[in-house]
């Protein structure tokens, strides 16, 4: 799954990721993947019962164009619903384990959807990069 992010998303510049295990053993072999070892960052704003506005304010201060966050349901379902609906608390958008939300988000504003792909989508995609 690590690889086919990587074929899909190679312009990614930092991972962020909850400090719980789970998350942490998630992104260490996606940031490696990414070639990203040294740009992978815990942070407890990807908690689980964080308000999704924190991580969001933690990105804008970054400045990076693309920014993978690795974290927990529900909370990633709240930050994507909050962020494809415009409004804190908008309705949850459900995420599968391993599974990954593309979005286009300039910082502000509204996010575009442009893809929710389950975790067999991108376990084929990273066989077939190999």
């Amino acid at each position: 799954m690590a690889r086919g992010l990587a074929a899909l998303e190679p312009g990614i510049e930092l991972v962020l990721t909850s400090p719980f295990a789970r998350a942490r053993q998630t992104a260490e072999p996606v940031a490696r993947a990414l070639k990203l070892s040294n740009r992978l960052r815990e942070t407890s704003t990807l908690e689980p019962d964080r308000d999704p506005e924190e991580v969001l304010g933690e990105v804008r201060e970054e400045k990076v164009e693309a920014v993978l966050l690795v974290g927990h349901e529900p909370h990633l379902g709240a930050l994507l619903g909050h962020l494809v609906f415009g409004r804190p608390g908008g309705p949850p958008i459900p995420m599968k384990k391993a599974a990954v939300a593309r979005l286009a988000w300039d910082g502000t504003g509204v996010a575009s959807l442009k893809a929710l792909l389950p975790a067999r989508i991108l376990g084929r995609v990273g066989s077939s990069a190999e």
